[in-house]
C-alpha cells in the first residue's frame, strides 16, 4: 500500500513538472509581423530583439509590395504588420473592408524624386517622362509633391488620392508613367525622372538626403503605422509591440542608421 501511495505521488509530481515546464515554454507570446524590405525590415529587427526582453517573440515575414501585407492580416496569416502609412491603410480599409486598425505610428519616410537623367528639375524637358505609384495614395502623394515643386497643378478638390486625371494645368506636357512603387527604381533608367517611396529607394541603394533632386516635406500626413485586426486590440502583445518600437533603443537606431532619411514619428 506504501508503495502504491508513494508511486502515485511521484508521478503526480512528475506531471506537475511537465505541466509547469509545458507552460514555462509557451508563457512568451508568439506573433508574426508583416514587413516590406530595407528600412520598415531593418527596423523590425531591432523592435524583435527589444521585444524579447519582455517576453514577446516576433516572427519577421517579408513582402515586395505593398498589397499582401495587408491581405496576409486580414486572412489571419500575421498578427500584425509595419509598412503602410495612414492614408494607405485607411484606403485599404474603405476599399476592401478591411477590419484593420492603426495602433501606433512608426516612422516618416520624405518621398524623394530621383533620376539618372538630370540634376535638378528645371532640366526637365517638355514631353518629359516622370514614373510615380500606382496606387491611389503614393501616386497621390507623388502628384502633391510635383505640384510642390511647380511642375503642374492639381483640382483644388482633388485631395491626397489624386490621381493624373485631376493634373488641370501641365505647362511642360509631362508624361506621368504610373508603375508598381517597388518596380520604380528599377525603371529609373527608362524615364526622364521618378518619385520613389523612401524605403525602396533605400533598398535600391539610393541616398535619399544625397541623391534625391526634390524631397518632400516630413511633417505631411504619411506618418508609417503598426496596423492589426481590430478584434486583437485588446490582447496583451499589442501592447509589448508598440512599447518595443518606441523605445530608446529603436529611436537611437533611426538616428544613427539613416542619417534623417527615415523619421521616427512618436
Amino acid at each position: 500500500m506504501q508503495r502504491r501511495f508513494i508511486l502515485k505521488v511521484a508521478a503526480a509530481l512528475g506531471a506537475a513538472t511537465l505541466f509547469a515546464a509545458t507552460t514555462a515554454a509557451y508563457a512568451d507570446d508568439i506573433i508574426k509581423v508583416g514587413v516590406t524590405g530595407g528600412p520598415h525590415a531593418e527596423l523590425m529587427e531591432v523592435v524583435k530583439s527589444v521585444a524579447a526582453k519582455n517576453g514577446l517573440n516576433i516572427t519577421i515575414v517579408e513582402f515586395a509590395d505593398y498589397v499582401q501585407p495587408n491581405a496576409a492580416l486580414a486572412s489571419g496569416d500575421l498578427d500584425a504588420n509595419s509598412y503602410q502609412h495612414d492614408p494607405y491603410l485607411e484606403a485599404q480599409v474603405k476599399d476592401r473592408a478591411y477590419k484593420l486598425i492603426r495602433v501606433a505610428d512608426t516612422v516618416t519616410f520624405p518621398m524623394g524624386i530621383y533620376s539618372k537623367k538630370i540634376k535638378s528639375l528645371a532640366e526637365l524637358q517638355p514631353g518629359a517622362k516622370i514614373a510615380v505609384p500606382n496606387d491611389p495614395t503614393n501616386g497621390g502623394r507623388a502628384l502633391l509633391l510635383l505640384q510642390k515643386q511647380g511642375l503642374l497643378k492639381l483640382r483644388a478638390d482633388a485631395g491626397l488620392k489624386a490621381t493624373p486625371l485631376d493634373i488641370v494645368d501641365n505647362p511642360r506636357k509631362l508624361k506621368i508613367v504610373e508603375l508598381d512603387a517597388a518596380q520604380i527604381p528599377r525603371s529609373l533608367g527608362d524615364v526622364d525622372a521618378a518619385a520613389i517611396n523612401t524605403n525602396y529607394a533605400m533598398q535600391a541603394g539610393l541616398k535619399p538626403k544625397q541623391d534625391a533632386i526634390a524631397i518632400e516635406d516630413p511633417k505631411g500626413p504619411y506618418v508609417n503605422v503598426i496596423a492589426i485586426r481590430e478584434a486583437d486590440r485588446n490582447k496583451p502583445w499589442v501592447a509589448k509591440l508598440i512599447a518595443a518600437y518606441h523605445s530608446p533603443e529603436v529611436k537611437q537606431y533611426i538616428d544613427t542608421k539613416y542619417g534623417g532619411a527615415v523619421i521616427a514619428s512618436w
